[in-house]
């Protein structure tokens, strides 16, 4: 039986290193925090998006996600405006300048995630492992959703 707590250990282990790998090199080449490259993927995918959006798919408070579309806001990457279907919030959407360094970033990260991953497994075995992944993380968002309470911790 496959120890969980091991498999655990060494995703986690796995994601930092190549989380660090990949934000490295994309601001050594870039200028681009692997941050904010996710975020204008995603703006990209869409078109727009509200930072509500953003920070549901980083995982992130809403306030840190603001703060961040800030930082990309003054590199002049993505730029606010209002939201035709609700006043209340507005729509990022990628400038000409977000486009080019998304597009210029891009291969970079398939490059390095080539090396790490591509290079190392074949490719069946990463086809099942990013459905694997991607079921397990659609687990945990719905399992988030239904607003189970959070454990409590007595002091």
């Amino acid at each position: 039986m496959t120890d969980l707590t091991a498999l655990f250990t060494d995703l986690v282990r796995l994601e930092t290193r190549l989380y660090n790998v990949l934000d490295a090199r994309l601001k050594a080449e870039h200028d681009l925090p692997l941050g904010q490259f996710e975020f204008l993927r995603f703006i990209a995918a869409r078109g727009s998006a509200r930072v509500h959006d953003l920070a549901h798919q980083m995982a992130i408070t809403v306030g840190a996600t603001s703060k961040a579309v800030d930082r990309l806001e003054s590199a002049g990457r993505v730029r606010r405006t209002a939201n035709p279907h609700d006043r209340r919030s507005s729509l990022v959407t990628l400038t000409p300048e977000g486009e080019r360094i998304l597009a210029a970033a891009a291969p970079t990260v398939e490059a390095e995630l080539t090396t790490w991953v591509g290079s190392v497994l074949p490719a069946g075995v990463v086809e099942q492992l990013a459905t694997t992944l991607s079921m397990l993380r659609q687990r945990a968002e719905a399992d988030h959703r239904t607003d189970r309470p959070e454990p409590r911790v007595t002091p």
